[in-house]
């Protein structure tokens, strides 16, 4: 019997080993439950030119002006830099983008510091959301 349960937890340990593995090869960014359900607190109607003009100085070296992953540093990034015209991209929550924006990972630096003020990387979202197909 001893010996049945080391196997489970030894079996335990390699599924959640195995897990993580494949989350992180597979590229997928998992966004946590609390920023998915994120209610973006900025009218997209307000304030878009502000969205616009922190995109262009922060993102669209990598990013490109239109969203597209082509900008002058699109290059040099290792990741992919996504398509932000893409139904994909446009389905996620606001606050997946939000927390996309603010935690950053691999190529994508972390934006808290850069824009400390949350409202501005909000109205970012609201901008990106204006480069839809």
């Amino acid at each position: 019997m001893k010996i049945l349960k080391k196997m489970m937890a030894f079996g335990a340990v390699l599924a959640v080993i195995f897990a993580f593995n494949v989350n992180i090869q597979s590229g997928e960014w998992v966004v946590p439950e609390k920023y998915e359900n994120m209610k973006n607190p900025t009218d997209p109607e307000e304030d878009l030119d502000i969205g616009e003009e922190l995109y262009m100085k922060h993102c669209k070296s990598c990013h490109g002006k239109e969203g597209l992953g082509d900008g002058s540093k699109a290059a040099e990034q290792e990741g992919e830099l996504g398509d932000f015209s893409s139904e994909e991209f446009q389905a996620q929550s606001d606050g997946a983008l939000f927390y996309k924006t603010t935690i950053g990972r691999d190529d994508m630096p972390n934006y808290d510091k850069k824009m400390p003020d949350d409202e501005d990387r909000w109205l970012v979202v609201n901008y990106m959301r204006t480069l839809a197909e």
